[in-house]
């Protein structure tokens, strides 16, 4: 419960702060402005994740990719220097504004703004066929950064992702995501989110 209050509070004092309120008119009228001049396609994108004791949910991203980047392929592994990332795309994920969107669902109680990143239900599936433990990462709701995040990036394997959300989940404070959230602005303001991880063994998780 504490947990809960302290995500609502944050995401609507940031939004609220007269001095960040013209920050966040500029973010949500020029994002997606730009993501539709580039290619005239949906500036939002849906998609299915696993959330806390296996519930599945729907997150809103500002869109990444081309608008037919599955079409052919269904879901699949994006990888370094993915063609189908459009050039707003790119600075989009570097900042890690893309997800911006799911603040709606740390609202809904859905996600939380630190914790294991939610991943899709069809890659899911995959995963717990090589580490059938990866659902103990459910016990606690999806974050919107988290401990793996930022310390293994996006391409990280899935065992050593479950590793770290294990250990955000045992060490789990206010505390703690104080400090990650103050890790994921930083990272945020030099734009260095969609830098690869030289330990990681895995590509990386479609992110359109």
């Amino acid at each position: 419960m504490v947990k809960r209050a302290f995500d609502v509070t944050v995401v609507l004092g940031a939004h609220l702060f007269p001095l960040l309120l013209p920050v966040w008119v500029l973010l949500w009228t020029v994002i997606p402005l730009l993501i539709w001049l580039e290619d005239r396609g949906p500036v939002f994108y849906l998609q299915r994740r696993v959330g806390k004791d296996g519930v599945q949910f729907t997150i809103r991203k500002f869109r990444t990719m081309t608008p037919d980047a599955e079409q052919r392929t269904g879901p699949v592994w994006a990888t370094p220097d993915d063609a189908r990332v459009t050039r707003i795309g790119r600075v989009l994920r570097a900042t890690a504004l893309d997800e911006l969107p799911q603040v709606m669902n740390v609202l809904k109680g859905e996600m939380s703004l630190v914790g294991p990143r939610a991943e899709r239900p069809e890659l899911h599936e995959q995963i717990l066929n090589d580490v059938p433990d990866f659902e103990r990462r459910l016990q606690v709701r999806p974050g919107l950064t988290g401990l793996a995040q930022l310390s293994g990036g996006y391409d990280l394997s899935p065992a050593s992702k479950l590793r770290y959300d294990l250990e955000y989940i045992e060490r789990m404070s206010l505390w703690l995501d104080i400090k990650l959230i103050l890790r994921s602005v930083v990272r945020t303001a030099g734009a260095r989110w969609d830098q690869r991880s030289r330990q990681s063994d895995a590509p990386t998780p479609d992110r359109r």
